[in-house]
């Protein structure tokens, strides 16, 4: 298997990046291929704009997604998102790796979000979920907080994580097409001492070790939607 890690924590030290290299070590000694994306290493540019366009269709006036379908099928998007979009679509499993930030992604994240998952490659009209352009592959995500997990559970003080992050996991991950597999999620990570930790990778390697029968996240599916995207009305006999 193909496996895209894209890391995204300012601190090569945090327990983030250990999730991370756990990953790609225990990975690659399962016999997988696994690249990684360490997204501030690479000074990633985050910011979605014209000058991710070599050339446009409309000089005059940026419509971002519209120029990423033109990008798509004239071979003129960036080289930094190209290659980025190369690596995606080459992977089998794509993980994402990230402390959460204001209830989402940091924003390193999110701005490679907006400029690799392109209109005309990734999604576009009725190429959403289980039509999308990243079909057939799977996503999953390694989050770390510093919230306990009664404070982010159904009935806590911010709610459930997992609907916290619909905007990751079924907005942009599902949206896509990708199989959205049940996240993990490391709790309390600032205020842990080196035992608690310990136990957290324990769980993180056993994870890694069952990928295959991990739960997958619903999604909608378009045979339950008409061709104006409505929900199918469904009569009783």
């Amino acid at each position: 298997m193909n496996i895209l890690i894209v890391h995204a924590h300012p601190e090569p030290k945090s327990f983030t990046a250990a999730l991370k290299n756990a990953a790609v070590d225990t990975l690659t000694t399962a016999g997988h291929t696994v690249e990684v994306s360490d997204l501030y290493a690479l000074n990633f540019n985050a910011v979605a704009s014209a000058g991710d366009f070599d050339s446009r269709q409309n000089p005059d006036y940026l419509v971002y997604a519209l120029e990423q379908r033109n990008g798509v099928k004239d071979d003129t998007l960036s080289k930094d998102i190209l290659t980025e979009i190369d690596k995606v679509r080459s992977c089998d499993l794509l993980l994402l790796t990230f402390p959460i930030f204001w209830f989402s992604v940091p924003a390193i994240l999110k701005g490679w979000i907006d400029r690799v998952f392109v209109s005309g490659a990734f999604y576009g009209g009725r190429r959403i979920y289980d039509h999308g352009g990243m079909t057939g592959k799977k996503a999953l995500v390694c989050a770390t907080l510093g919230g306990r997990p009664h404070m982010v559970s159904e009935g806590g003080i911010h709610g459930d994580l997992v609907a916290m992050l619909r905007p990751l996991l079924q907005g942009t991950l599902g949206y896509v097409g990708f199989d959205v597999l049940e996240p993990f999620f490391g709790y309390h990570i600032p205020y842990l001492d080196d035992a608690e930790r310990h136990g957290i990778l324990n769980e993180w390697y056993q994870a890694l070790a069952t990928l295959d029968s991990r739960s997958l996240l619903p999604m909608p599916s378009l045979r339950n939607y008409d061709e104006t995207l409505a929900l199918r009305r469904i009569v009783l006999a």
